[in-house]
């Protein structure tokens, strides 16, 4: 999704247990992330499906446009560090 570029989005569903640890672990980072709920964006939904083989895999994840389905938080900070480091706020 193009509007995704130079930001970190975050897909998830209500009831996702992965979604919530996710979303738990980003708190303590202060980094901004835009979190999106496939269950009420169809587009949303549909672009999940095309980076995670068909499936409605959550948490999907965008940073700067690059997708990651189900990262861990090690590997999301990671790919912020690589891909928008302009987000960085001394998140470890």
């Amino acid at each position: 999704m193009d509007e995704d570029r130079g930001e970190v989005v975050l897909y998830w569903r209500p009831g996702c247990p992965y979604c919530m640890k996710l979303r738990f672990r980003l708190l303590f980072t202060r980094l901004p992330v835009r979190k999106v709920n496939i269950w009420r964006d169809p587009d949303a939904a549909a672009f999940v499906r095309s980076v995670a083989d068909g499936n409605e895999t959550v948490p999907t994840v965008t940073v700067a446009g690059h997708p990651m389905v189900n990262p861990s938080h090690r590997q999301l900070l990671a790919a912020v560090r690589e891909h928008a480091p302009h987000l960085r706020n001394d998140q470890g």
